[in-house]
Formats: C-alpha cells, structure tokens, sequence
C-alpha cells in the first residue's frame, strides 16, 4: 500500500479507522468467552490494516449484515466485511473475496424435503436472517417458496423452531447450522449448498478511488502472503476456505 497522508485521511477521516464487525457471521467474528471482546479472522484484517495506516482501530460492533452494510454506507465506519451482493453495491466499493463461505439449507428430520431442489415448492417457508447474504440471494431465486425472516442469522434456526410446523426450512452459514443441529436435536442438513458467498472487504464509495484500489491490493496480498490462512486456522474456523487470487471468488 502507498501509504501517503491523503490515501490514509481517506480510510481514517476521523484520525482512527473505524471498522464494522459483524457477530452474525460466526466465520467472520464471535466474542472472548473470557473478556467479550470482539475476535476473529475480520478483527485481524482490519488490525493489521490499521497498523499499516500507523492509525488506531476502533471496532464498530453489530450483530447482523444488513446493519454491518448500514453503519458503513452512512460512513458510521470506515471499512466493513460483507457478502458481495449487487444490492449492497450503490454506496460501497467491494474487494474481492478473501473468504468463500457454503450457504445450506436446514429442515427436521421428519421433513420430506430431501435435496436442495426441493425446496422451493409452493406451500414451503423459509427462514433466513434478515439482510443476510443468504436473505438477498434467496429473495431474487426464490420464485414458489415463501420467506420469513429472523432478526439476525445467529437467531436464524430458534426463529424456524419457534414458527413449527409454519416454516419448513432453516437457510444460513453451514457452520451455524451445523452448531445449532448439535444443541437443538432433530435436525438435519440438506446435501450440498444452495450458494458458495463471497466475503469481501468494502469501503464507502465516496472515500474515492485511490481508498477502493488499496484495500483491493491489501485483500489481495492478505490472501497471497497465508494471512487469511492463518487468521481462519487460529480461531478455528472451519467451512471456509481463503478465496482464490483476483476479482472472480
């Protein structure tokens, strides 16, 4: 990264840089059992970016992606760790992926339902997190089954439980899923994944060209240098696997 004095007012107008974390995506962020503190392979991005900046780091903490998308297009945050979508695009200047994340489906284990393509049927609900990556790709493929929303996707599969035999289906991160299938019981996961989600880095567009460009070169050498290897193997994650080298994902 060049690292001249505009290039860093640009990421830290405020003199620290503001980075949003989302908790909703265990892959990315969960909290110290011991101190609460937010941790995870997006906290270590965004430290190591800071420390590049020579700024401190300041953690803007939410619980769910639709808010983490928010707090950064109205440049509450400097910089924030999303799903690529095209609906998430007016406002934000995206990286490419460093992360590559499986999107499955979930249902009881007396479910007819058997394989991913037999979920969107008339008559079928499904719950996902409101805002999610899971909530914007399932909105435009759907085209029979019906969506209800969780307020987070941490609380995706305790909404599908508490709706009954009123929703049919539990759609999330597989690691979530898979956690959630452990504590509840009587559940399983379809085959398969229905979307392979592109984590990507993003920074407001208004803090110019120069700002996107870096933080794309920045992604790119954490992902070529095995930092994001090393991130995702220290707080064992699992699911994942670090994005392939460019835009594509």
């Amino acid at each position: 990264m060049n690292l001249d004095k505009d290039l860093v007012a640009a990421f830290a107008p405020t003199g620290r840089l503001r980075a949003s974390i989302n908790l909703g995506n265990p892959i990315l962020a969960g909290q110290d059992a011991a101190t609460g503190a937010a941790k995870g392979a997006s906290v270590d991005l965004a430290t190591e970016l800071a420390r590049r900046l020579g700024v401190e780091l300041e953690l803007v903490v939410v619980d769910a992606a639709g808010k983490s998308v928010e707090v950064v297009a109205q440049e509450r945050a400097d910089i924030g760790f999303f799903a690529i979508d095209p609906m998430r695009g007016a406002d934000i200047a995206f990286t490419g992926p460093y992360v590559l994340i499986e999107g499955c489906y979930l249902v009881r284990e007396g479910s007819p339902i058997r394989a991913n393509e037999e979920v969107d049927q008339a008559g079928h609900v499904v719950v996902v997190g409101k805002g999610s990556a899971y909530d914007l790709f399932l909105t435009r493929e759907l085209k029979q089954a019906r969506i209800e929303r969780s307020p987070t996707s941490p609380t995706v599969v305790d909404t599908f439980m508490a709706l009954g035999e009123a929703a049919d289906v539990a759609a999330g991160v597989k690691q979530q899923l898979e956690a959630d299938a452990a504590r509840i019981g009587g559940l399983r996961l379809l085959g398969g994944r229905f979307m392979v989600i592109r984590q990507a880095m993003g920074v407001p567009k208004s803090r110019g060209t120069a700002a996107a460009q870096a933080l794309a070169a920045f992604v790119e050498e954490m992902k070529a240098s095995g930092f994001v290897a090393r991130a995702l193997a220290r707080h064992g994650i699992q699911g994942a696997s670090v994005a392939p080298a460019g835009n594509a994902g």
